[in-house]
């Protein structure tokens, strides 16, 4: 640089005093003077002699004098632009301050409102540079300067005047036009007609970096970044930080949507609809929150739907290609670390103290060996010891050495640092053998109680660690199966598409899932054609067909599928006799289909029974993390009537989810399997977990009622109330409403208040209709709470009618639960003719 300065200094002399280096970029060295003429401080990039050799000067400085026509408040001016011996240089104010990438540095993450301004006055300065036909191409935080809190865009159509100058020679030169991290799929793809939206594309980036303090999509390379942008969806900030509004998160996945069509066409439109989320309003994005999730899932960039209806081989590889030459041709782009770590050996390091003297120090080691001691109880990981780790402290030492000597494919890592009268702690998951972060997070903490704190924070972190880890294990796992880059990114899409066809399940828009489950199996038998020796396509056929069935169908319209999945689990197994996600299907479908009760011989309807409960058990055998597996098992073993055993398959399950892919319905499971051996405190402590983990679930929050009308558990008619009307804010569903009324009901009786319970037992049986209960199975739900008040008749009464309209139903199991254990005392008891 001090070469390149002395002939800049002799060059410009007369002109501008150079005074010394400000950094360097990409594309220019930056060096700091004074206009001798205005007398006012000045910026001069020099673009890189070798990028100057490369472009010729003439063309270069005719196309960056465009940019001397943008006047706006937030565009950082052009003042001069030339070629001084050789070096081709551009002249800006020089801003005191700091950049946007300094800000977000020091605040971590900024506040919604600082954000939203923030990006709206970016916006400002895109929409009237693309006015003009200029397009930034570069937008990202170290781009934006912060001047008197105001956010002033530098280098606009820098990247433009580059791009046009030195055309196809570029990539010679190893120079990128764009920041992996912020560059739009088209653009990323070297599509030569890009437009604004490109820009919008990195300024929903770049929103999403100031709220949650990293960007969108990380990764051990540039490849693997741009890889990430164009095939996977944007995580939902609101995971990271659950103060941001849905209406802002739709604002995020307009602007990031895959296709350009798909986003915002101007920067106004992206300004009206952050100013409609200041005022509290619901931005005019053109798709629902689920909607916007499946554009940029479902519909290719515009660039490659021209050539290919689906992400090809060719195209991937040509992105993966043309980043290579951009960032790695010349030797000093980041590349991945060799070693083949295993990212289920996991290191935790120990957490930083940021007090200046180290005040918090004795609640980071506690996180940590919290941290180590709950993660070491996952039997899937390999967790490195206190001791294994103590050597390691020093933050300085580079994460992919400490990764490489521990041997470990996972590192996390972290810190504490007083916010106020809180305490925040961060954590980051950390690739080992890149040392590139994975993902992070980031907790507030009360600061008045910080060792009771502690433990509720190690548990969140367990949680959101194994969940994160997980999802990269298992991209791993299926990356490793197959070469076909094609296959594996087509199902990588079907699988998200297979996830929007459950909330579009729950929002009740069945013609949405019929067409998102034909989209996603489309994608999959291209997936077959592309890697026929690759069960996973198959397997997932399946999944859509069981899934359809599920969704779509009732009773015998649901067998056709059935067999469609036992059949695409048996072209997977054909290929491999024991895979286990092929046996998990077979089972899981010969089981529903065994539940539908249209097979009419009883030993081919107990047969089918029997194969699901083998075909579960071998999976499990083949594979013990299968926890969906094991669950599904609980189920067979209740049909076999077996109790004992379905507990025992719960629990595996519970200890086989070893990144909390089941939480939920596993904790949901244990519930019950106790509650039905009258396993009283295994119940309440499989309800409360539940309820820690998920307390806006309405099976937790219902569970807590359900305990309530059990012999062992106070009934406490003000919780009651409480729990009622918190799942009132979790639940619109009339058939929950109504059967919580019924709990209340039933623990209003237990606590001696005859008269209430009287009056809530009748406005709920009024509520029950055919349309939200059609089988009246909420009948033995009332029968037990009215037994709870003593009403033996009506009890069995609403047990007769339960079974009268359910005749082809075997209720002996159910009658013999002891829930009806002071019902069989009556006489009439034997007029249910079981039990």
């Amino acid at each position: 640089m001090s070469d390149i300065q002395e002939r800049l200094t002799a060059a410009l002399a007369g002109h501008y005093d150079v005074e010394g280096p400000l950094g360097e970029g990409g594309m220019a060295l930056v060096f700091l003077a004074t206009d001798v003429k205005h007398d006012r401080q000045v910026a001069v990039k020099v673009l890189r002699p070798e990028l100057a050799a490369s472009l010729g000067a003439e063309r270069f400085l005719r196309e960056i004098t465009v940019t001397a026509k943008l006047q706006h408040p937030h565009i950082l001016p052009l003042y001069d632009s030339g070629d001084a011996d050789g070096l081709l240089y551009y002249v800006m104010p020089f801003v005191e301050g700091e950049s946007l990438a300094d800000m977000i540095e020091r605040e971590k993450q900024l506040s919604i409102d600082e954000a939203i301004r923030i990006t709206k006055e970016v916006a400002g300065a895109l929409g009237h540079a693309h006015a003009y036909g200029l397009i930034h191409r570069d937008i990202k935080p170290e781009n934006i300067m912060m001047s008197g809190g105001h956010a002033i865009v530098a280098d606009f159509g820098i990247a433009k005047a580059v791009s046009a100058a030195g055309g196809a020679s570029m990539t010679q030169t190893g120079m990128a036009i764009g920041t992996p991290a912020y560059m739009s799929p088209e653009q990323a793809a070297g599509d030569p007609n890009l437009d604004g939206r490109t820009d919008i594309y990195a300024l929903g980036c770049m929103l999403y970096e100031t709220l949650i303090g990293q960007v969108p999509f990380t990764g051990p390379t540039a490849v693997a970044i741009i890889a990430r942008h164009t095939m996977d969806q944007v995580p939902p900030p609101s995971i990271m930080r659950q103060s941001i509004m849905p209406e802002l998160e739709d604002v995020i996945f307009c602007a990031m949507a895959k296709s350009p069509a798909d986003r915002f066409r101007t920067a106004q439109e992206m300004i009206d609809a952050l100013t409609s989320v200041e005022t509290g309003g619901r931005p005019k994005v053109r798709s629902t929150r689920t909607d916007l999730r499946q554009a940029m899932i479902v519909q290719p960039p515009a660039w490659k739907r021209a050539l290919l209806p689906t992400v090809s081989a060719i195209a991937v590889l040509a992105v993966g290609f043309g980043v290579w030459q951009l960032f790695l041709a010349d030797g000093t782009g980041p590349r991945p670390v060799g070693g083949g770590l295993d990212p289920r050996t996991v290191a935790v390091l120990y957490f930083e103290d940021l007090t200046p003297d180290r005040e918090l120090s004795y609640v980071a080691d506690g996180i940590t060996e919290g941290l180590i001691d709950q993660l070491g109880t996952v039997s899937e990981l390999s967790v490195v010891s206190r001791n294994g780790v103590e050597p390691f402290r020093d933050p300085a030492m580079a994460r992919d050495s400490i990764a490489r000597v521990l041997q470990a494919g996972s590192l996390v890592a972290g810190s504490v640092e007083p916010r106020g009268s809180s305490v925040r702690v961060t954590a980051r998951l950390i690739d080992g053998t890149s040392g590139s972060d994975v993902e992070r997070a980031s907790f507030q903490v009360p600061g008045d109680d910080l060792l009771a704190a502690r433990d509720s924070v190690v548990q969140t972190v367990s949680r959101f660690l194994r969940q994160r880890l997980g999802e990269e294990v298992r991209t791993r796992e299926l990356r490793s199966e197959t070469r076909s880059v094609e296959a594996w990114g087509l199902v990588q899409r079907a699988e998200r598409l297979r996830k929007d066809a459950n909330d579009f399940a729950d929002a009740d828009d069945p013609a949405r899932v019929a067409a998102t489950l034909k989209q996603a199996d489309s994608l999959l038998l291209l997936a077959e054609a592309a890697d026929s020796r690759w069960p996973k396509p198959m397997v997932d056929r399946g999944w859509i067909a069981y899934q359809h069935a599920v969704l779509l169908e009732r009773g015998a319209a649901e067998v056709p599928w059935l067999d469609s999945a036992v059949a695409r689990a048996e072209e997977a197994l054909a290929i491999s006799a024991n895979d286990a996600q092929a046996l998990e299907l077979r089972g899981a479908a010969r089981f529903r289909h065994w539940g539908r009760r249209v097979v009419t011989d009883p030993a081919q309807q107990q047969r089918l029974l029997e194969q699901a409960r083998d075909d579960l058990l071998a999976a499990v055998a083949a594979d013990k993390t299968l926890a969906g597996a094991y669950l599904t098992l609980t189920r067979v073993y209740y049909a076999f009537e077996d109790v004992p055993s379905a507990l025992r398959a719960a629990e595996a399950a519970y200890d086989a989810d070893a990144y909390l892919e089941n939480a939920d319905a596993v904790l949901d499971r244990l519930f019950w399997g106790s509650i039905d051996r009258e396993f009283i405190p295994q119940a309440r402590r499989w309800c409360m977990e539940g309820a820690r983990r998920f307390p806006d679930d309405v099976r937790f929050l219902s569970c807590q009622l359900w305990l309530m009308t059990t012999p062992d558990e106070v009934a406490d008619a003000g919780r009651a109330w409480q729990l009622r009307a918190r799942i009132d804010s979790v639940s619109e569903r009339p058939f929950v409403r109504v059967q919580s009324d019924l709990l209340v009901g039933g623990i209003l009786a237990r606590g001696g208040l005859a008269d209430s319970a009287a009056r809530v037992f009748d406005r709920a049986h009024g509520a029950i209709s055919a349309e939200i209960d059609p089988d009246l199975e909420l009948y033995p739900v009332e029968a037990y709470m009215r037994s709870l008040a003593g009403e033996t008749d009506r009890a069995i009464d609403l047990l007769k009618e339960f079974t009268a309209a359910n005749p082809t139903h075997d209720f002996s199991e159910m009658l013999g639960n002891w829930w009806w254990r002071d019902l069989r005392d009556s006489p009439r008891w034997k007029e249910l003719s079981i039990g």
